[in-house]
């Protein structure tokens, strides 16, 4: 599959992707399917993966063919999270095959590349990055977690935060420091050192957690674990982006049908100039939240010099757009939107919950700050 030459001109292979992965969500991710997923022992639906592995292929999209993947961009992985995020499907796409998956190999490791991403491609096997402490800070110059050597290996100590998937991976790759510097390590979590909860989340459609490590047995994968995590939060923030473009676009297609068949003083309430305008104002953030993430997709893809600066405009543009559909969609449906029986409210707290991934957007809007020389 070629990449998307321009935002928005994309093959029809991609374009039928697409269309594939939205027919299947919208079959089997339906909002009592999501809510049943995500009140469920693992908090998502391991059928629901199962399809989209084995009839679409979603997480051998990214990986490329000699370690048992499609080979495709990141355009494509780009289209499914999108869908994804329409429907809020709770899946390990975010979590195993853009951070697990791209962290093993970003580490350049090709044994473990070999030995690892085959099955993350078929969907049997479920990875997490192990990466932020309790302060939430997604930063790649140091780690919760300390290895020290201990024999032909490496004991881990120390416990990882926010971790997308970590209650039921079955593999962890651990960001911890090693001498000072950040590593990655693969770690089994069997281990009897290794202990896993799963957090409560003000989004219930996404399931983090809390692992720790009590002289856990890791593997080294790479010791120059800073630039492989640079290379991976640029990947994740504009994947994120192209969910919250999802989600922001149904959130808003909610609120126009409801506003269609609401009637007030005889007449649908989207009739309403001052409604029609809120709408417009929400479809204006919509699109141009989309061609910022479009936007980074491409530059990620083409591998353009822009392209931290890129990832960093979609995460930032993308949340607070997100933030702004979803809490006006509450508004305009009134107050059968504020039960918890109505879907927006779990469009409202996914808006807010991911906004806080891979780093709040006033950290990456000081980061451009900073790299444009303008006074913090």
């Amino acid at each position: 599959m070629s990449s998307v030459a321009a935002v928005g001109a994309f093959t029809d292979e991609q374009l039928e992707l697409r269309k594939t992965v939205r027919a299947l969500l919208t079959k089997h991710a339906a909002p009592d399917a999501v809510r049943a997923a995500a009140d469920s022992a693992d908090g998502y639906d391991a059928a629901l993966w199962e399809m989209l592995c084995q009839q679409v292929g979603v997480a051998a999209l990214a990986i490329p063919e000699e370690f048992g993947g499609i080979g495709a961009s990141a355009v494509e992985t780009h289209l499914v999270l999108e869908e994804l995020g329409r429907t809020l499907a709770p899946t390990p796409m975010l979590g195993s095959v853009v951070l697990g998956a791209q962290a093993i190999l970003a580490s350049g490791n090709t044994e473990a590349c070999e030995r690892l991403l085959p099955d993350i491609a078929e969907g049997a096997t479920i990875a997490a990055l192990c990466w932020t402490g309790s302060d939430g800070s997604w930063d790649t110059a140091t780690a919760p977690v300390t290895a020290t050597a201990a024999g032909d290996g490496h004991s881990l100590t120390g416990a990882s935060h926010f971790v997308l998937d970590g209650s039921y991976s079955d593999v962890l790759i651990v960001a911890a420091e090693l001498d000072g510097e950040v590593a990655l390590f693969e770690v089994d979590p069997a281990q009897e050192s290794v202990s896993r909860r799963r957090l409560p989340t003000m989004d219930p459609t996404r399931t983090l957690a809390v692992v720790e490590f009590a002289g856990a047995t890791g593997r080294l994968l790479t010791a120059a674990g800073s630039a492989a995590l640079e290379r991976v939060r640029e990947i994740a923030c504009v994947a994120l982006s192209a969910e919250q473009v999802g989600t922001a676009d149904q959130a808003l297609a909610n609120t126009v049908e409801y506003s269609k068949s609401r009637v007030q003083f005889g007449r649908p309430i989207g009739s309403f100039q001052a409604l029609k305008h809120r709408m417009a104002d929400l479809y204006f953030l919509v699109e141009t939240a989309r061609s910022a993430s479009y936007a980074a997709v491409v530059s990620l893809v083409d591998d353009a010099p822009s392209r931290a600066s890129d990832a960093g405009v979609a995460k930032v543009y993308c949340s607070e757009a997100l933030q702004s559909v979803t809490a006006d969609s509450i508004q305009l449906q009134g107050g059968i939107a504020i039960t918890w029986e109505h879907d927006a409210q779990l469009f409202f707290k996914r808006a807010h919950g991911s906004a806080q991934l891979f780093g709040q957007p006033r950290a990456y809007l000081h980061w451009m700050e900073s790299a444009a020389g303008l006074p913090a």
